[in-house]
């Protein structure tokens, strides 16, 4: 298996690289996903759990570092 890689862009999404699948709480997994993954922090995304760039039209603040 790949090594998958979260991370959370500043004021953005989490970028998620490394052949990583998204499924629904019943295991169905979204269509059209790619490398990397893009999901929504903002929760204003209308392609949810995916990011659309919402984030930046609400003026969406997260800058979270590793300590």
């Amino acid at each position: 298996m790949a090594d998958v890689t979260i991370r959370a862009l500043k004021n953005g999404p989490y970028e998620v690289t490394g052949g990583a699948k998204v499924t629904d709480q019943k295991r169905g997994e979204f269509k059209g996903q790619g490398d990397p993954i893009y999901l929504c922090r903002c929760g204003q995304s209308a392609n949810r759990p995916f990011c659309d760039g919402t984030h930046t039209k609400i003026g969406f603040k997260a800058e979270e570092t590793a300590s």
